[in-house]
């Protein structure tokens, strides 16, 4: 297409009918394609066993009553969505939008840690671990996850959870590298780990998968448990795939978030393909070849289309022909009968011929036969390349 159709086809893109609206939440506009986005997700792939739940931050300052400020994200003013991802493959299972207060209804949802983290580890199966930040980790849900879900949790823990003992908090004058342990009640057994990397700083953890003191010896003088290099080997899936839709991008420039959250959706989908191609396949494709094939593939039944039009400019339809490999459909007047426009040359030339390629049926003139046979050039190279 036209560079001018594609521009007047992103400003006239919309997601719904406002006229047949009859949801009056605030992500209303973009909820179905969304909700059937992340359905697709769910039945797509099932996580390993290391996932990972954290935000994102779709950037976008135009107008819109729910944007975020996150002063540690890249682009600081955005639409927070949670995602929960797998942590070895980096597959987005799934997506829930934060659109703040919800008016009374159906779609009204509490805000808090617990009510984000329940519907997302819905594609969880048991088994599983869910890695989260300080920002959702509590005692509370790892002991609902492990009781009724049969998930365990690690994360880093803020230190004004009420639950936390005195001792662990007081590292003022202790000694570095140093590592302390309080243990839980059965059933549950929750671990909290206090690690003191620098003088007077420590960081807390909690874990469920875990219950005991085993030091990693692979952190040699740092002295690290068990807890921490699991925490830091699954805790990037989030931020893994936040920097692999900002390598590659569809991303545009928009005063409509509902867009905004289009193309954010088209980043995740090619990074989900991506994976479920090499998981089925064993192909590994970099991401920039995988991309520019799943576009032409995508486009393909439109090239097909265009490709059977006689009337394309010469320059056109030889690009669609190298992409697509098929030539346009022949004519079906026989040699002799009445003369045709030469396939190859251009219109300005004018030219008419009663000559038909013998390979591919194509009206050709005597620039583009081939010597001693009457074969077209594009048949010939392509016999050569053969």
């Amino acid at each position: 297409m036209s560079k001018k159709t594609f521009h007047q086809l992103v400003q006239s893109i919309r997601f719904d009918d406002a006229t047949k609206r009859l949801e009056t939440s605030a992500i209303a506009p973009v909820r179905e394609t969304f909700q059937s986005f992340v359905t697709n997700c769910k039945g797509a792939y099932s996580p390993g066993f290391y996932v990972t739940i954290d935000e994102m931050l779709e950037s976008f300052r135009g107008r819109c009553r729910f944007r975020q400020y996150i002063v540690n994200k890249p682009a600081k003013y955005g639409i927070k969505i949670y995602a929960l991802v797998d942590s070895r493959t980096f597959f987005t299972s799934n997506l829930e939008m934060y659109a703040g207060k919800q008016p009374e209804g159906p779609f009204q949802v509490k805000n808090d840690a617990a009510s984000v983290v329940m519907p997302l580890i819905e594609p969880s199966k048991t088994g599983r671990n869910v890695t989260t930040d300080n920002y959702f980790t509590s005692v509370l849900l790892a002991n609902t996850l492990m009781e009724n879900h049969r998930l365990t949790l690690i994360g880093t823990v803020r230190k004004n959870k009420p639950q936390i003992p005195r001792e662990l908090l007081e590292v003022k004058g202790g000694p570095v590298m140093s590592t302390m342990f309080a243990y839980g009640k059965k059933p549950n057994n929750c671990l909290l780990v206090s690690y003191v990397p620098k003088p007077n700083k420590n960081v807390l953890l909690l874990s469920t998968l875990h219950n005991d003191d085993k030091i990693d010896e692979r952190t040699g003088e740092a002295c690290k448990p068990e807890v921490i290099t699991d925490y830091n080997f699954t805790k990037g899936g989030v931020d893994v795939v936040d920097k692999m839709k900002a390598e590659y991008s569809v991303t545009r420039f928009s005063n409509r978030w509902p867009f905004t959250i289009f193309c954010s959706l088209l980043n995740i989908s090619t990074i989900n393909s991506q994976i479920i191609f090499r998981e089925n396949t064993n192909t590994v494709l970099t991401r920039r070849h995988y991309i520019l094939e799943l576009s032409k593939q995508l486009a393909m039944p439109h090239l097909c289309r265009r490709s059977k039009i006689h009337t394309l400019p010469y320059q056109l339809s030889q690009r669609i022909r190298n992409i697509t490999g098929k030539r346009a459909v022949p004519n079906l007047n026989l040699p002799g009968e009445a003369k045709v426009r030469c396939e190859f040359c251009p219109l300005r030339k004018y030219r008419f011929t009663q000559r038909h390629c013998s390979n591919c049926q194509s009206p050709i003139c005597k620039e583009h036969t081939a010597v001693s046979t009457l074969t077209c050039c594009q048949c010939l190279g392509n016999d050569e390349n053969v």
